[in-house]
Protein backbone atom coordinates (compact mmCIF):
# COMPACT_ATOMS: atom_id res chain seq x y z
CA UNK A 1 0.00 0.00 0.00
CA UNK A 2 1.12 3.12 -0.53
CA UNK A 3 1.85 5.33 2.01
CA UNK A 4 4.95 6.85 2.53
CA UNK A 5 5.40 11.05 3.03
CA UNK A 6 8.02 11.79 0.42
CA UNK A 7 8.40 15.07 1.94
CA UNK A 8 11.89 16.94 0.62
CA UNK A 9 13.46 13.86 -1.14
CA UNK A 10 12.07 13.84 -4.48
CA UNK A 11 14.46 16.74 -5.63
CA UNK A 12 17.17 14.75 -7.49
CA UNK A 13 18.89 11.44 -7.42
CA UNK A 14 21.89 13.07 -5.69
CA UNK A 15 19.25 13.84 -2.51
CA UNK A 16 18.38 10.24 -2.47
CA UNK A 17 21.11 8.79 -1.00
CA UNK A 18 20.88 12.03 1.44
CA UNK A 19 17.89 10.86 2.33
CA UNK A 20 18.97 7.88 3.84
CA UNK A 21 19.48 5.89 1.03
CA UNK A 22 23.41 5.02 0.58
CA UNK A 23 23.82 2.42 -2.10
CA UNK A 24 27.59 0.84 -0.29
CA UNK A 25 27.00 -2.62 0.91
CA UNK A 26 29.43 -1.43 3.56
CA UNK A 27 26.72 -0.72 6.01
CA UNK A 28 28.01 -0.98 9.34
CA UNK A 29 24.59 -0.42 11.13
CA UNK A 30 23.36 -4.22 11.81
CA UNK A 31 20.90 -5.32 10.05
CA UNK A 32 17.21 -5.97 11.70
CA UNK A 33 15.92 -9.04 12.81
CA UNK A 34 13.58 -10.72 10.07
CA UNK A 35 9.81 -10.51 11.07
CA UNK A 36 8.69 -13.10 9.66
CA UNK A 37 5.03 -11.94 10.55
CA UNK A 38 5.55 -8.81 7.70
CA UNK A 39 7.48 -11.13 5.76
CA UNK A 40 4.33 -13.28 5.11
CA UNK A 41 2.16 -10.22 4.06
CA UNK A 42 5.06 -9.15 1.39
CA UNK A 43 4.58 -12.29 -0.04
CA UNK A 44 1.31 -12.85 -0.06
CA UNK A 45 0.58 -9.37 -1.43
CA UNK A 46 3.55 -10.46 -4.00
CA UNK A 47 1.58 -13.75 -5.06
CA UNK A 48 -1.53 -12.18 -5.51
CA UNK A 49 -0.65 -8.95 -7.98
CA UNK A 50 1.25 -11.86 -9.89
CA UNK A 51 -2.09 -13.66 -10.08
CA UNK A 52 -3.92 -10.16 -10.85
CA UNK A 53 -2.10 -9.38 -13.55
CA UNK A 54 -1.01 -13.07 -15.54
CA UNK A 55 -5.52 -13.09 -14.74
CA UNK A 56 -5.57 -10.01 -16.50
CA UNK A 57 -3.05 -10.87 -19.52
CA UNK A 58 -4.81 -13.84 -19.86
CA UNK A 59 -8.60 -12.43 -20.46
CA UNK A 60 -6.87 -9.76 -22.60
CA UNK A 61 -5.16 -12.88 -24.61
CA UNK A 62 -8.49 -14.09 -25.24
CA UNK A 63 -10.23 -10.62 -26.10
CA UNK A 64 -7.43 -10.23 -28.84
CA UNK A 65 -8.05 -14.08 -30.19
CA UNK A 66 -11.51 -13.16 -30.82
CA UNK A 67 -10.54 -10.16 -32.29
CA UNK A 68 -8.15 -11.22 -34.84
CA UNK A 69 -10.98 -13.88 -35.41
CA UNK A 70 -13.22 -11.15 -36.54
CA UNK A 71 -10.26 -9.89 -38.59
CA UNK A 72 -9.89 -13.62 -40.42
CA UNK A 73 -13.93 -13.86 -40.77
CA UNK A 74 -14.60 -10.33 -41.98
CA UNK A 75 -11.61 -8.22 -42.93
CA UNK A 76 -12.20 -4.71 -43.41
CA UNK A 77 -10.50 -1.79 -42.06
CA UNK A 78 -12.12 -1.94 -38.69
CA UNK A 79 -11.79 -5.29 -37.76
CA UNK A 80 -7.93 -4.55 -38.73
CA UNK A 81 -8.08 -1.35 -36.52
CA UNK A 82 -10.08 -3.50 -33.97
CA UNK A 83 -7.01 -5.89 -33.59
CA UNK A 84 -4.56 -3.76 -33.17
CA UNK A 85 -6.01 -1.93 -30.15
CA UNK A 86 -6.75 -5.28 -28.59
CA UNK A 87 -3.32 -5.80 -29.36
CA UNK A 88 -2.28 -2.80 -27.24
CA UNK A 89 -4.45 -3.00 -24.75
CA UNK A 90 -2.93 -7.33 -24.12
CA UNK A 91 -0.02 -5.25 -23.58
CA UNK A 92 -1.14 -3.33 -20.62
CA UNK A 93 -1.74 -5.82 -17.77
CA UNK A 94 1.44 -7.93 -19.42
CA UNK A 95 3.85 -5.35 -18.85
CA UNK A 96 3.46 -4.77 -15.57
CA UNK A 97 3.93 -8.74 -14.90
CA UNK A 98 7.61 -8.38 -16.03
CA UNK A 99 9.36 -7.75 -12.46
CA UNK A 100 8.35 -11.54 -11.63
CA UNK A 101 11.06 -12.55 -14.29
CA UNK A 102 15.05 -12.81 -13.02
CA UNK A 103 13.72 -14.50 -9.54
CA UNK A 104 13.00 -18.09 -10.93
CA UNK A 105 9.25 -17.81 -11.29
CA UNK A 106 7.21 -19.65 -13.19
CA UNK A 107 7.63 -17.17 -16.57
CA UNK A 108 11.44 -18.37 -16.16
CA UNK A 109 11.10 -21.72 -14.96
CA UNK A 110 8.76 -23.02 -17.28
CA UNK A 111 10.96 -21.40 -20.23
CA UNK A 112 8.03 -19.40 -21.57
CA UNK A 113 9.24 -16.10 -21.69
CA UNK A 114 11.30 -16.39 -24.84
CA UNK A 115 8.20 -17.48 -26.57
CA UNK A 116 5.82 -14.83 -25.20
CA UNK A 117 7.26 -11.52 -25.58
CA UNK A 118 11.21 -12.49 -26.69
CA UNK A 119 12.47 -9.54 -29.12
CA UNK A 120 13.89 -8.19 -31.75
CA UNK A 121 11.69 -10.52 -34.06
CA UNK A 122 12.83 -12.33 -36.87
CA UNK A 123 10.69 -10.84 -38.99
CA UNK A 124 11.99 -11.70 -42.33
CA UNK A 125 11.59 -15.48 -41.48
CA UNK A 126 8.32 -14.71 -40.89
CA UNK A 127 6.88 -12.37 -44.24
CA UNK A 128 8.17 -10.23 -46.34
CA UNK A 129 10.29 -7.08 -45.38
CA UNK A 130 11.56 -4.07 -47.05
CA UNK A 131 15.75 -4.08 -47.20
CA UNK A 132 16.37 -1.90 -44.09
CA UNK A 133 14.56 -4.16 -41.81
CA UNK A 134 12.21 -1.74 -40.16
CA UNK A 135 14.56 0.97 -41.09
CA UNK A 136 17.51 -0.51 -39.52
CA UNK A 137 20.57 -2.23 -40.92
CA UNK A 138 19.05 -5.05 -42.66
CA UNK A 139 21.49 -7.93 -43.96
CA UNK A 140 22.63 -11.13 -42.60
CA UNK A 141 25.07 -9.83 -40.59
CA UNK A 142 23.15 -7.07 -38.62
CA UNK A 143 20.15 -8.78 -38.47
CA UNK A 144 21.93 -12.50 -37.43
CA UNK A 145 20.10 -15.02 -39.04
CA UNK A 146 22.54 -17.37 -39.70
CA UNK A 147 21.39 -20.23 -38.85
CA UNK A 148 17.76 -20.16 -38.65
CA UNK A 149 17.09 -23.60 -36.69
CA UNK A 150 13.76 -24.06 -38.37
CA UNK A 151 14.26 -27.95 -39.39
CA UNK A 152 12.87 -30.36 -41.41
CA UNK A 153 9.48 -28.55 -41.34
CA UNK A 154 11.00 -25.93 -43.70
CA UNK A 155 11.50 -27.55 -47.28
CA UNK A 156 13.36 -24.71 -48.61
CA UNK A 157 16.05 -22.91 -47.35
CA UNK A 158 15.07 -19.35 -46.11
CA UNK A 159 16.88 -16.67 -47.51
CA UNK A 160 16.29 -13.53 -45.49
CA UNK A 161 18.33 -11.50 -48.44
CA UNK A 162 15.94 -12.74 -50.69
CA UNK A 163 12.64 -11.54 -48.12
CA UNK A 164 12.77 -8.16 -49.41
CA UNK A 165 9.46 -8.14 -51.87
CA UNK A 166 6.43 -9.83 -52.61
CA UNK A 167 7.75 -11.22 -55.50
CA UNK A 168 10.98 -13.34 -53.52
CA UNK A 169 7.90 -13.98 -50.38
CA UNK A 170 8.86 -17.74 -50.87
CA UNK A 171 11.79 -17.46 -48.55
CA UNK A 172 9.68 -16.72 -45.57
CA UNK A 173 7.13 -18.86 -43.62
CA UNK A 174 4.30 -17.00 -44.60
CA UNK A 175 4.98 -17.23 -48.38
CA UNK A 176 6.30 -20.94 -48.54
CA UNK A 177 3.54 -23.30 -48.84
CA UNK A 178 5.49 -26.01 -48.23
CA UNK A 179 5.96 -25.12 -44.30
CA UNK A 180 3.50 -26.30 -42.26
CA UNK A 181 2.79 -23.48 -40.14
CA UNK A 182 1.90 -24.93 -36.12
CA UNK A 183 3.02 -25.52 -32.39
CA UNK A 184 6.05 -27.47 -33.70
CA UNK A 185 7.08 -24.55 -35.86
CA UNK A 186 7.01 -22.27 -33.38
CA UNK A 187 8.52 -24.22 -30.75
CA UNK A 188 11.72 -24.06 -33.36
CA UNK A 189 12.28 -20.90 -32.85
CA UNK A 190 14.97 -19.11 -30.43
CA UNK A 191 17.64 -21.41 -31.92
CA UNK A 192 19.84 -19.37 -32.64
CA UNK A 193 23.01 -17.73 -30.72
CA UNK A 194 21.84 -14.49 -31.14
CA UNK A 195 18.06 -15.46 -30.60
CA UNK A 196 17.21 -13.62 -34.02
CA UNK A 197 14.95 -16.42 -34.81
CA UNK A 198 11.72 -15.10 -32.75
CA UNK A 199 9.02 -16.06 -34.70
CA UNK A 200 6.22 -16.21 -32.22
CA UNK A 201 4.47 -14.48 -28.90
CA UNK A 202 2.83 -10.86 -28.50
CA UNK A 203 5.49 -9.19 -31.07
CA UNK A 204 5.14 -12.05 -33.57
CA UNK A 205 1.34 -10.43 -33.74
CA UNK A 206 2.38 -6.98 -33.94
CA UNK A 207 4.09 -7.44 -37.08
CA UNK A 208 1.34 -9.32 -38.33
CA UNK A 209 -0.83 -6.47 -37.59
CA UNK A 210 1.23 -3.29 -38.49
CA UNK A 211 4.15 -4.59 -40.71
CA UNK A 212 7.21 -2.72 -40.99
CA UNK A 213 7.28 0.71 -39.20
CA UNK A 214 8.64 2.67 -42.39
CA UNK A 215 8.51 5.98 -43.54
CA UNK A 216 5.29 6.09 -44.87
CA UNK A 217 6.29 8.95 -47.59
CA UNK A 218 8.81 6.36 -49.42
CA UNK A 219 9.90 2.67 -47.88
CA UNK A 220 11.42 1.93 -51.25
CA UNK A 221 14.57 4.16 -49.91
CA UNK A 222 15.14 1.86 -47.34
CA UNK A 223 18.65 0.29 -47.43
CA UNK A 224 20.07 0.41 -44.08
CA UNK A 225 22.03 3.43 -44.29
CA UNK A 226 19.24 5.66 -44.11
CA UNK A 227 18.29 5.56 -41.01
CA UNK A 228 16.81 9.29 -40.34
CA UNK A 229 14.97 9.16 -43.71
CA UNK A 230 13.35 5.82 -43.35
CA UNK A 231 12.25 6.07 -39.70
CA UNK A 232 8.53 6.82 -39.67
CA UNK A 233 7.85 10.09 -38.11
CA UNK A 234 4.20 10.70 -39.27
CA UNK A 235 2.44 7.93 -38.33
CA UNK A 236 1.97 5.75 -35.50
CA UNK A 237 3.54 2.19 -36.37
CA UNK A 238 3.24 0.46 -39.66
CA UNK A 239 1.34 0.40 -42.34
CA UNK A 240 0.69 -2.93 -43.52
CA UNK A 241 -1.72 -2.82 -46.49
CA UNK A 242 -5.34 -4.57 -45.50
CA UNK A 243 -5.01 -6.22 -49.25
CA UNK A 244 -2.32 -8.38 -47.10
CA UNK A 245 -5.60 -9.89 -45.54
CA UNK A 246 -7.99 -10.03 -48.31
CA UNK A 247 -6.85 -10.24 -51.64
CA UNK A 248 -2.99 -11.19 -51.59
CA UNK A 249 -2.22 -14.55 -52.24
CA UNK A 250 -0.87 -15.69 -48.77
CA UNK A 251 -3.91 -13.70 -46.93
CA UNK A 252 -4.99 -17.20 -45.57
CA UNK A 253 -1.98 -18.14 -44.35
CA UNK A 254 -1.32 -14.68 -42.29
CA UNK A 255 -4.47 -15.16 -40.57
CA UNK A 256 -3.63 -18.87 -39.54
CA UNK A 257 -0.16 -18.07 -38.31
CA UNK A 258 -1.83 -15.24 -36.48
CA UNK A 259 -4.06 -17.86 -35.07
CA UNK A 260 -1.66 -20.15 -34.30
CA UNK A 261 0.98 -17.53 -32.23
CA UNK A 262 -2.37 -16.58 -30.24
CA UNK A 263 -3.07 -20.05 -29.22
CA UNK A 264 -0.05 -20.94 -28.37
CA UNK A 265 0.28 -17.27 -26.07
CA UNK A 266 -2.92 -18.07 -24.43
CA UNK A 267 -1.45 -21.12 -23.42
CA UNK A 268 1.87 -19.99 -21.95
CA UNK A 269 0.17 -17.50 -19.97
CA UNK A 270 -2.44 -20.05 -18.69
CA UNK A 271 0.22 -22.31 -17.45
CA UNK A 272 2.13 -19.13 -15.61
CA UNK A 273 -1.22 -18.05 -14.39
CA UNK A 274 -2.08 -21.74 -12.74
CA UNK A 275 1.07 -21.72 -10.78
CA UNK A 276 0.18 -18.71 -8.89
CA UNK A 277 -3.50 -19.56 -8.23
CA UNK A 278 -4.82 -20.10 -5.15
CA UNK A 279 -6.00 -22.84 -3.24
CA UNK A 280 -3.08 -25.31 -4.98
CA UNK A 281 -1.14 -26.94 -2.62
CA UNK A 282 1.41 -27.99 -5.27
CA UNK A 283 1.70 -24.73 -6.90
CA UNK A 284 4.52 -22.36 -7.09
CA UNK A 285 2.67 -19.78 -5.40
CA UNK A 286 2.04 -22.38 -2.35
CA UNK A 287 5.85 -22.84 -1.99
CA UNK A 288 6.44 -19.40 -2.54
CA UNK A 289 4.31 -17.96 -0.08
CA UNK A 290 4.94 -20.69 2.60
CA UNK A 291 7.88 -19.64 4.68
CA UNK A 292 10.08 -22.78 6.72
CA UNK A 293 12.03 -20.08 8.76
CA UNK A 294 13.65 -16.88 8.92
CA UNK A 295 16.27 -17.65 5.87
CA UNK A 296 13.33 -18.96 3.63
CA UNK A 297 11.62 -15.61 4.46
CA UNK A 298 15.01 -13.70 3.48
CA UNK A 299 15.40 -15.43 0.34
CA UNK A 300 12.05 -14.91 -0.72
CA UNK A 301 12.41 -10.90 -0.41
CA UNK A 302 15.44 -11.68 -2.19
CA UNK A 303 13.74 -13.23 -5.13
CA UNK A 304 11.00 -10.14 -5.10
CA UNK A 305 14.02 -7.39 -5.00
CA UNK A 306 16.41 -9.18 -7.68
CA UNK A 307 13.12 -8.94 -10.12
CA UNK A 308 12.53 -5.30 -9.13
CA UNK A 309 16.42 -4.50 -9.29
CA UNK A 310 17.33 -6.35 -12.57
CA UNK A 311 14.56 -5.02 -14.54
CA UNK A 312 15.00 -1.82 -13.60
CA UNK A 313 18.94 -1.49 -14.41
CA UNK A 314 19.95 -3.94 -16.34
CA UNK A 315 16.62 -5.22 -18.49
CA UNK A 316 14.76 -1.77 -18.74
CA UNK A 317 17.15 1.12 -18.68
CA UNK A 318 20.05 -1.11 -20.13
CA UNK A 319 18.67 -4.07 -22.83
CA UNK A 320 15.56 -1.92 -23.47
CA UNK A 321 16.38 1.48 -23.59
CA UNK A 322 19.89 2.42 -23.52
CA UNK A 323 21.14 -0.21 -26.44
CA UNK A 324 18.25 1.42 -28.87
CA UNK A 325 19.15 5.01 -27.61
CA UNK A 326 22.28 5.44 -27.89
CA UNK A 327 22.86 3.75 -31.25
CA UNK A 328 19.87 5.01 -32.36
CA UNK A 329 18.65 1.63 -33.42
CA UNK A 330 15.16 1.47 -34.40
CA UNK A 331 15.38 -2.70 -34.88
CA UNK A 332 16.49 -2.78 -31.50
CA UNK A 333 12.90 -0.90 -29.86
CA UNK A 334 10.75 -3.07 -28.21
CA UNK A 335 7.71 -2.43 -29.73
CA UNK A 336 9.61 -1.28 -33.27
CA UNK A 337 5.90 -2.25 -35.48
CA UNK A 338 3.62 -0.63 -33.43
CA UNK A 339 5.42 2.30 -31.91
CA UNK A 340 4.05 1.09 -28.32
CA UNK A 341 7.48 1.42 -26.76
CA UNK A 342 6.20 4.03 -24.41
CA UNK A 343 4.07 2.60 -23.02
CA UNK A 344 6.57 -0.96 -22.62
CA UNK A 345 8.69 1.57 -20.72
CA UNK A 346 5.81 2.57 -18.60
CA UNK A 347 4.79 -0.59 -17.70
CA UNK A 348 7.70 -2.39 -16.73
CA UNK A 349 8.61 0.61 -14.35
CA UNK A 350 5.45 0.78 -12.63
CA UNK A 351 5.77 -3.54 -12.40
CA UNK A 352 8.49 -2.35 -10.17
CA UNK A 353 6.21 0.21 -8.16
CA UNK A 354 3.65 -2.38 -8.20
CA UNK A 355 5.92 -4.80 -6.12
CA UNK A 356 7.75 -1.89 -3.77
CA UNK A 357 4.04 -0.18 -2.90
CA UNK A 358 1.81 -4.23 -2.55
CA UNK A 359 -0.93 -2.75 -4.97
CA UNK A 360 -1.88 -3.36 -8.62
CA UNK A 361 -4.38 -0.74 -10.18
CA UNK A 362 -5.67 -3.11 -13.09
CA UNK A 363 -4.78 -2.17 -16.58
CA UNK A 364 -5.50 0.65 -19.07
CA UNK A 365 -8.39 -0.69 -21.55
CA UNK A 366 -9.47 2.71 -23.28
CA UNK A 367 -5.56 3.63 -24.05
CA UNK A 368 -5.63 6.62 -22.09
CA UNK A 369 -2.84 6.16 -20.03
CA UNK A 370 -5.49 5.32 -16.93
CA UNK A 371 -6.06 2.33 -15.52
CA UNK A 372 -9.91 1.54 -15.55
CA UNK A 373 -10.50 -2.05 -15.63
CA UNK A 374 -10.22 -2.96 -11.87
CA UNK A 375 -12.09 -6.16 -11.12
CA UNK A 376 -8.62 -7.72 -10.16
CA UNK A 377 -6.73 -4.64 -8.37
CA UNK A 378 -4.91 -5.59 -5.32
CA UNK A 379 -3.88 -2.55 -2.71
CA UNK A 380 -1.99 -4.96 0.39
CA UNK A 381 1.42 -4.95 2.01
CA UNK A 382 4.15 -3.79 0.29
CA UNK A 383 7.90 -3.84 0.59
CA UNK A 384 7.45 0.39 1.80
CA UNK A 385 5.80 -0.92 4.63
CA UNK A 386 7.62 -3.76 5.60
CA UNK A 387 10.92 -1.21 5.90
CA UNK A 388 9.24 0.72 7.97
CA UNK A 389 8.20 -1.52 10.38
CA UNK A 390 11.19 -2.87 11.06
CA UNK A 391 12.70 0.58 11.37
CA UNK A 392 14.26 1.19 7.88
CA UNK A 393 12.07 3.92 7.20
CA UNK A 394 14.91 5.84 5.46
CA UNK A 395 15.64 3.76 2.79
CA UNK A 396 12.02 3.14 2.40
CA UNK A 397 11.48 7.04 1.71
CA UNK A 398 14.55 7.43 -0.46
CA UNK A 399 13.46 4.45 -2.81
CA UNK A 400 10.19 5.87 -3.17
CA UNK A 401 11.09 9.20 -4.35
CA UNK A 402 13.38 7.53 -6.53
CA UNK A 403 10.25 5.58 -8.05
CA UNK A 404 8.33 9.06 -8.31
CA UNK A 405 11.65 10.03 -10.15
CA UNK A 406 11.34 7.58 -12.57
CA UNK A 407 7.74 7.56 -12.62
CA UNK A 408 7.85 11.06 -13.87
CA UNK A 409 10.42 10.62 -16.48
CA UNK A 410 8.75 7.95 -18.01
CA UNK A 411 5.86 9.88 -18.19
CA UNK A 412 7.91 12.33 -20.44
CA UNK A 413 8.13 9.73 -22.73
CA UNK A 414 4.51 8.57 -23.12
CA UNK A 415 3.07 12.29 -23.95
CA UNK A 416 6.10 12.78 -26.36
CA UNK A 417 4.32 9.54 -28.07
CA UNK A 418 1.08 10.64 -27.89
CA UNK A 419 2.18 14.20 -28.91
CA UNK A 420 3.38 12.64 -32.43
CA UNK A 421 6.86 11.92 -31.53
CA UNK A 422 7.78 7.94 -30.27
CA UNK A 423 10.70 5.89 -28.79
CA UNK A 424 12.27 5.44 -32.03
CA UNK A 425 11.73 9.54 -32.87
CA UNK A 426 12.91 10.76 -29.62
CA UNK A 427 16.02 8.34 -29.84
CA UNK A 428 17.18 10.36 -32.82
CA UNK A 429 18.27 12.85 -30.73
CA UNK A 430 20.50 11.04 -28.01
CA UNK A 431 21.42 13.62 -25.69
CA UNK A 432 21.73 13.82 -21.54
CA UNK A 433 18.57 15.36 -21.34
CA UNK A 434 16.56 13.32 -23.63
CA UNK A 435 13.43 12.05 -21.69
CA UNK A 436 14.79 8.70 -22.83
CA UNK A 437 17.82 9.75 -20.55
CA UNK A 438 16.79 11.21 -17.88
CA UNK A 439 14.59 7.43 -17.34
CA UNK A 440 17.75 5.00 -17.58
CA UNK A 441 19.58 7.88 -15.20
CA UNK A 442 16.95 7.35 -13.10
CA UNK A 443 15.90 3.87 -13.18
CA UNK A 444 19.48 3.42 -12.34
CA UNK A 445 19.27 5.50 -9.23
CA UNK A 446 16.30 3.45 -7.72
CA UNK A 447 17.95 -0.14 -8.54
CA UNK A 448 20.81 1.33 -6.21
CA UNK A 449 18.13 2.51 -3.47
CA UNK A 450 16.93 -1.12 -3.87
CA UNK A 451 20.27 -2.99 -3.53
CA UNK A 452 20.62 -0.69 -0.47
CA UNK A 453 16.85 -1.56 0.81
CA UNK A 454 18.48 -5.09 0.39
CA UNK A 455 21.88 -4.30 2.06
CA UNK A 456 20.37 -2.22 4.73
CA UNK A 457 18.22 -6.14 5.21
CA UNK A 458 20.75 -8.09 5.36
CA UNK A 459 19.74 -9.96 2.12
CA UNK A 460 23.12 -9.28 -0.20
CA UNK A 461 23.32 -8.71 -3.89
CA UNK A 462 20.15 -8.34 -5.72
CA UNK A 463 21.11 -6.17 -8.75
CA UNK A 464 24.20 -7.36 -10.27
CA UNK A 465 27.22 -5.72 -11.52
CA UNK A 466 26.99 -7.39 -15.13
CA UNK A 467 22.81 -7.52 -15.01
CA UNK A 468 23.51 -5.34 -18.72
CA UNK A 469 26.49 -4.45 -20.83
CA UNK A 470 25.27 -0.75 -20.44
CA UNK A 471 26.75 1.37 -17.91
CA UNK A 472 23.31 3.03 -17.45
CA UNK A 473 24.49 6.38 -15.29
CA UNK A 474 26.24 7.38 -18.83
CA UNK A 475 22.89 6.67 -21.42
CA UNK A 476 24.93 8.06 -24.20
CA UNK A 477 27.22 5.25 -23.89
CA UNK A 478 27.50 2.40 -26.22
CA UNK A 479 26.55 -0.99 -24.85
Amino acid sequence: MKFIKLAACITSASLLIACGGESSSNNSTPAPAINIEKAQLVLNTNADIALAAYTDSVDTAKVLKTALTALKETPSTETLTAAKKAWLVAREPYGQTEVYRFRNSPVDALDVEGDLNAWPLGEALIDYVNTGNDGDDFDNDQIGVTEHGLGEDISAVIDVTNASTQAANTNTIIGNTDIVINDALLAKGLTADDEHDVISGYHAIEFLLWGQDLNTEDQSTTDGTDRDDAVNTTAAGGQRPLTDFTTDLHADRRHHFLEVVVNKLIADLEAVQAEWAKNDTANYRAQFTSIVDAADAKQKLTEILTGMGTLSEGELAGERMQIAFSSNSQEDEHSCFSDNTHRDIWLNAEGVSNSFYGSYAGYDSDLDGIDDVTTNAVDGYGIDEYLTEVGLEGIAVATSAALTLTETNYKLIDTSAREGSPFDVLIMNATETSPVALTIKSLNAQSRLIQSAANQLGLGTVVEADASDCNTETPTAGC
